[in-house]
């Protein structure tokens, strides 16, 4: 059964699973997602000295919460810790598109869109904060059979 309360931040119903994103700036990267991404800012909390404690976005129908770093708590984002490894990926209607619009808005690509063996149109891009996404648009189902028969080919 999917809990459909009010989480006690007013972010939303509970459940799922919900990215929680650490950024340099977080004000700049709410700013960035609406640019690239098309998000909806929900809310900002700015603590006493200004950083933001937390925000949330609504992005592709789900919520994004995301907070300043705070590196005496141990928040770090992903260029001051070298890197991420974790990937968002957002299925889109326009793959070319959306992968354009984040670029221009500042994101670096990461990898070129093209077609994929497992049948998305799919390109990743870097955002400016350190966090890497996946855009996606399906193209074609593939069966189980021809996806593991790809796969078995990448070995060759």
């Amino acid at each position: 059964m999917t809990d459909t309360s009010e989480c006690p931040s007013g972010d939303g119903p509970a459940g799922g699973v919900t990215p929680h994103l650490c950024v340099a700036d977080a004000a700049a990267a709410i700013d960035f997602y609406a640019r690239a991404f098309g998000a909806t800012e929900v809310m900002r909390l700015p603590g006493p000295d200004g950083r933001l404690m937390h925000a949330s976005v609504l992005l592709n129908g789900a919520m994004v919460m995301l907070n300043d770093e705070y590196p005496e708590m141990g928040g770090l984002g992903p260029k001051a810790r070298g890197g991420t490894s974790v990937t968002l990926h957002l299925h889109v209607p326009d793959v070319d598109a959306a992968v354009a619009r984040a670029v221009e808005a500042g994101a670096r690509l990461v990898m070129p869109v093209e077609d994929m063996f497992w049948g998305d149109r799919y390109g990743l891009v870097e955002d400016p904060f350190g966090h890497q996404w996946s855009l996606a648009t399906p193209v074609r189902t593939v069966s189980a059979a021809d996806l593991a028969e790809a796969v078995a080919k990448m070995g060759d």
